[in-house]
């Protein structure tokens, strides 16, 4: 097999099957179907939810979690902020007894700012109670950490601005990301979701070969490391794309994209021999990679 049909492979295989897809879909529906009959009598499958996360960013791969908001009328924030201490905690539980409605206890788990379901066939979702902001676009949603407090977040200006880009650069960039999140797993690097988009958004942005087809897919993965090994230990955070929040490192990633830097080269020197190519891609990637 070519390099080309090597990585277009393995970027079908990092993909969710369309039962898994049928599955998150019908489970989204209900549970926002959960939400919106408590608090607004509607029985909309559709309205006052998003996708957000890698799933609604469109770079999740098939281990991802599918992070939802549920947005609840602003009458339920003030009777929430008026709480003399943590009404952000007392929130969580009460949208946690909603969902106990549809879903065994079980399942449900509560986390600080989301509220998880577990479901027995692995997928899991975390589902973020919100209001909608007066811009119409960003949230406002509860932190229980520390007493309590409210957060902001806009992630439908980080949906479209990698969109935006995913289309300006012949889909590789989602690509990119679902790549660096099989490495992730694979080599147990310490980097989330959301910094692996930024990152790879950063990167692919100016880079000379952007909008090239997979056969420059080995020299995308071998540029990229070489990005990720090059960043200075003691940055602590960067800016996340089209919502400019701050996104924290969960440790130094460097050291392992030099391994991987290094493994990339010598995939890329033994592409004569396919073989011996695909296992250096595959210590690197892990299984998904074709062998």
């Amino acid at each position: 097999m070519s390099v080309s049909e090597n990585f277009k492979s393995f970027c079908l295989n990092l993909r969710m099957s369309n039962d898994t897809t049928t599955k998150i879909q019908s489970r989204y529906k209900q549970i926002t179907k959960r939400i919106n009959l408590d608090y607004r009598n509607s029985t909309s499958e559709t309205s006052n939810s998003l996708y957000v996360g890698s799933y609604g960013r469109g770079t999740e791969i098939f281990t991802s979690d599918i992070d939802m908001i549920v947005v609840l009328p602003f009458s339920t924030y003030n009777k929430f902020n008026n709480y003399t201490s943590n009404g952000q905690s007392a929130l969580l539980s009460e949208v946690k007894e909603v969902l106990k409605k549809t879903y065994s206890t079980s399942f449900l788990k509560g986390d600080g700012q989301v509220i998880g379901i577990n479901f027995t066939d692995g997928i899991n979702f975390e589902i973020v109670p919100s209001f909608v902001n007066s811009d119409n676009k960003s949230f406002t949603y509860p932190d229980t950490h520390n007493g309590g407090s409210w957060k902001t977040t806009d992630p439908r200006s980080e949906i479209e601005a990698i969109n935006k880009l995913n289309s300006d650069t012949n889909k590789n960039l989602k690509r990119l990301c679902r790549m660096i999140r099989a490495w992730k797993y694979n080599c147990n690097v310490p980097m989330s979701g959301i910094l692996i988009d930024t990152l790879a958004y950063k990167f692919l942005k100016d880079w000379e070969y952007k909008d090239k087809s997979f056969l420059y897919y080995d020299f995308m993965s071998r540029d990229f490391f070489k990005y990720l090994k090059d960043i200075d230990k003691e940055k602590l955070y960067w800016l996340a794309p089209g919502s400019n929040r701050y996104v924290w490192k969960d440790g130094n990633f460097q050291s392992k994209a030099l391994q991987a830097y290094n493994k990339s080269l010598e995939a890329i020197s033994n592409e004569g021999n396919d073989s011996v190519a695909k296992q250096k891609w595959r210590e690197i990637y892990g299984s998904k990679f074709p062998r």
